[in-house]
């Protein structure tokens, strides 16, 4: 009987290309995400936030707070050592799955807008377990290939267990909350981790097929989806209910031109234009700075699946290739799905611009997913020897 086996690039005698070059790119294309969110939340949140709290900072001085959690996690994650993932991993996957559990009792979980997927922490702070799902869920199944790997598992039929069963129960419960925007995420993510280890094209295909099958019917059962489907297909003919978002989104790119109407100008966030600051705050950054602006954006969320994707390329190790790899899944579907939505090439989903959107769950664990991809590139021995170098000549200077 043939066997279908892994193939895992050989990387040997590449590791030289890495340099603190890559680091220093990831690191500029964070905090560029990061000011220009601010910035935008800063201008698209203070119609809502004074109608909701009677000052129109109070959004802002949240993001900022969310900001300043999410650079100490980062950090803080991008100086541990691989064994740190390989010890804990299981702990916080089981976390996250038991916090996933907790959202679905009534008497915990807290619906928005037709979903239940929060956990109130304090006043009006919430938790998102779905997004801490997203990272444990890479950090555990690299942990668990790479593991599998080492020990001479050879066959990718073999690699699926419990990988592939976890994360399709992890869909599941995030199905169940209603949230099918962060499950049309972790799909890809859990189908990276397979492709890093090199299965074959058709776990892809049937995946796929089974999963648009899905989505289907899933979205057909709840009236709002069918909304959002109908919009998408003619937004015009929807345009004073589902449609009215994606219309108001096409308004405001099209104002801004190449350069925008100018910072704060935005006409669009007076009331016309819903989850300004959120799901579709990509429109109000084409509003106010224009072509120019998103172009920008696109850059600084290109460079980091750059630098990820180069990292997975030419790394000898095969647990920094599954985080590398995964983690440019997870930035790159969900720029995509948020973009396309703005644009009117996808359905609305309601899922946030990484790093731009509003929003604290989101932004602290995709910051600490950075940190993972920092920690991974900063032990690359070349790396790691060119950050020392560079200090030293700094140190000299």
């Amino acid at each position: 009987m043939m066997v279908n086996r892994i193939s895992i690039q050989d990387n040997t005698q590449k590791d030289f290309k890495l340099s603190a070059k890559l680091y220093y790119a990831l690191m500029i294309a964070t905090f560029g995400l990061l000011f220009i969110g601010v910035i935008m939340i800063l201008s698209a949140s203070t119609t809502v936030s004074y109608k909701q709290f009677n000052n129109q900072y109070i959004i802002f001085l949240r993001q900022l707070m969310f900001v300043g959690i999410g650079i100490i996690m980062m950090i803080a994650i991008s100086f541990l050592p691989k064994v740190f993932f390989f010890k804990w991993a299981k702990v916080a996957l089981w976390l996250s799955i038991i916090l996933l559990g907790l959202v679905l009792i009534p008497s915990i979980g807290i619906s928005v807008a037709g979903q239940r997927n929060w956990i109130s922490l304090w006043g009006p702070f919430r938790l998102q377990p779905s997004e801490i799902a997203k990272l444990t869920l890479i950090v555990w199944g690299s942990v668990v290939l790479s593991k599998q790997v080492s020990s001479k598992v050879t066959t990718w039929q073999n690699l699926l267990v419990p990988v592939f069963p976890v994360g399709v129960i992890v869909s599941i419960l995030v199905i169940l909350q209603g949230d099918l925007g962060t499950a049309l995420i972790i799909g890809p993510i859990l189908l990276s981790l397979f492709y890093a280890i090199g299965a074959p094209l058709r776990l892809f295909t049937w995946s796929t097929i089974f999963g648009l099958l899905a989505i289907f019917l899933l979205s057909i059962q709840e009236g709002y989806r069918i909304q959002r489907f109908l919009s998408w297909i003619n937004p015009s003919a929807e345009n004073q209910d589902a449609g009215w978002q994606v219309m108001h989104g096409k308004y405001a790119l099209a104002s801004g031109g190449w350069t925008g109407i100018g910072l704060g100008a935005s006409k669009e966030k007076w009331g016309w234009l819903p989850a300004a600051h959120t799901d579709f705050i990509f429109a109000v950054v084409g509003e106010e700075i224009g072509l120019v602006g998103t172009v920008i954006v696109l850059i600084f969320i290109g460079t980091i699946a750059f630098v990820a994707l180069s990292l997975a390329r030419k790394t000898n190790d095969v647990f920094t290739k599954l985080i590398a790899t995964s983690v440019a899944a997870w930035i790159v579907v969900q720029s995509i799905i948020n973009i396309g939505a703005v644009l009117g090439l996808l359905p609305v989903t309601g899922v946030p611009l990484p790093l731009v959107s509003y929003g604290g769950s989101s932004l602290v664990f995709t910051m600490s997913a950075i940190g993972v991809l920092m920690a991974v590139l900063r032990a690359e021995p070349s790396v790691k020897a060119d950050l020392k170098k560079r200090k030293s000549v700094r140190a000299i200077k």
